[in-house]
């Protein structure tokens, strides 16, 4: 019998779908234990949200659109760049995109944020920087959409969300997330940068 292992894209799809059906339906305490609470992390306590946090999601939608989005662009880079370098930029980029809120909003008890978002956007933007001129659609979009224009798109939408400080999703990170992924690139492949430009 041929083993057919899982590709680190499809393990880290798996287990936060599962982890964030758990908190969204199973134990919504879940959700408030994993959640990023940079007022918390700045004083030595939670300090394991900064990656606990991008395995939960504020709701089903939430849910849907990083899964997607890891679906679709975490497949093919893994696939261009080996599993373990993936899994480093998934860390680097949770972790990472996580720092500049966690000092923004250090003084903020009420702030707390769930989602992979920073991680999806490391995943994004390494991958535009391989295949910037790919199509694809969006879920809602029935017109092909070039993987470079969905990187400006995406950013433009982060920035216009990210004033809702009420919300639970981190929008800053997508932005910091989109500039580790291609920081990432530039340090483990700098040809990709010299093919781009």
């Amino acid at each position: 019998m041929q083993d057919f292992p899982l590709s680190a894209s499809t393990v880290l799809l798996i287990v936060c779908t599962a982890v964030s059906f758990a908190a969204l339906f199973l134990s919504p305490r879940l959700l408030e234990q994993c959640a990023f609470q940079p007022y918390e992390v700045w004083r030595g306590r939670k300090r394991d949200s900064l990656y606990l946090a991008g395995f939960v999601h504020a709701d089903l939608l939430h849910l849907g659109v990083n899964m997607w989005c890891l679906w679709l662009f975490g497949q093919p880079l893994e696939m261009r760049i080996g599993g373990i370098p993936f899994t480093v930029l998934f860390v680097l980029a949770l972790v990472g995109s996580h720092l500049p809120t966690l000092y923004k909003e250090r003084n903020n008890p009420r702030y707390a944020s769930v989602g992979a978002s920073g991680a999806i956007s490391g995943v994004i933007f390494a991958y535009i920087v391989y295949y910037p001129q790919s199509e694809f659609f969006l879920l809602f979009f029935p017109v092909p959409i070039k993987a470079w224009l969905f990187g400006v798109l995406y950013l433009a939408y982060s920035a216009y969300a990210g004033r809702d400080r009420s919300s639970r999703i981190n929008h800053d990170a997508h932005f910091w997330g989109a500039l580790i992924g291609l920081v990432f690139v530039l340090f483990t492949d700098p040809a990709a940068w010299a093919r781009l430009l």
